[in-house]
């Protein structure tokens, strides 16, 4: 493989360390963050001394992170030494989506009978920032808003359980997350998906926002598998 440094493969630096963040949190985030957008490609080899090197983060906290992302599914250990990032299969995506699909339609049925005057407000002034952000082309803000939305969403459930079980597959959705709103076409979508959402939930019509939800999220498994199967992984590189 050709030995690239993460300095001039194009990522962008690693940020001052804040003092809320361990040096390892810092640099599992970032390394994270790089895998997420695509700017390491699935293949690509990670090597805990050349990151070391190349961020000027000590080896412990590096290999802390590199870990951290093996037991999220980012990673894999490879034999000689080192990790390989790991690409995504249409077994993955289907597994995830699927799970989704039920976890989180039954949360939006939840909420439908749960909600509060205030939670829907909070959804609402979600989705005007999406909007807006959306019309000043301020596309890398979208994943965040989202995200956000769909986590006041869970939260209308009331059910601590239920949200815990889809917090344990945040890491992956927000790998899906990434390629969906990427495409101008689905990130509009998602907006308007939402809006129906809400209308759903205030008319508390439990079953018409856990069908809105599920096929939400099947379209987005659509647009995953599209991109995967029209896509390559990219030349392997070593960082």
């Amino acid at each position: 493989m050709e030995e690239i440094d993460i300095t001039t493969a194009g990522l962008p630096g690693l940020k001052a360390l804040p003092e809320r963040k361990s040096a390892g949190q810092h640099v599992f985030e970032y390394l994270k963050l790089a895998i997420t957008r695509g700017d390491i490609a699935p293949g690509n080899r990670l090597v805990e001394s050349r990151i070391a090197d190349s961020t000027g983060v000590s080896r412990t906290p590096v290999r802390e992170a590199l870990h951290k992302l093996e037991s999220q599914g980012f990673l894999k250990k490879l034999p000689a030494g080192g990790f390989t990032v790991l690409g995504l299969t249409s077994q993955d995506i289907d597994e995830t989506f699927g799970i989704r699909s039920v976890l989180e339609s039954y949360a939006a049925r939840l909420a439908a009978e749960n909600h509060t005057t205030d939670g829907l407000a909070k959804l609402e002034k979600k989705i005007q920032e999406y909007q807006h952000c959306l019309e000043q082309g301020r596309v890398e803000e979208l994943e965040r808003i989202n995200t956000q939305f769909h986590e006041l969403l869970y939260t209308l459930s009331k059910s601590p359980r239920l949200i815990k079980m889809i917090a344990d597959l945040k890491a992956q959705i927000q790998r899906f997350r990434h390629i969906i709103l990427s495409q101008e076409t689905m990130a509009a979508q998602s907006n308007q998906d939402h809006k129906q959402m809400v209308a759903a939930i205030r008319k508390h019509d439990a079953d018409g926002v856990e069908k809105l939800v599920r096929e939400h999220i099947l379209r987005g498994k659509a647009a995953v598998l599209e991109q995967l199967a029209g896509g390559g992984a990219g030349s392997k590189k070593e960082f």
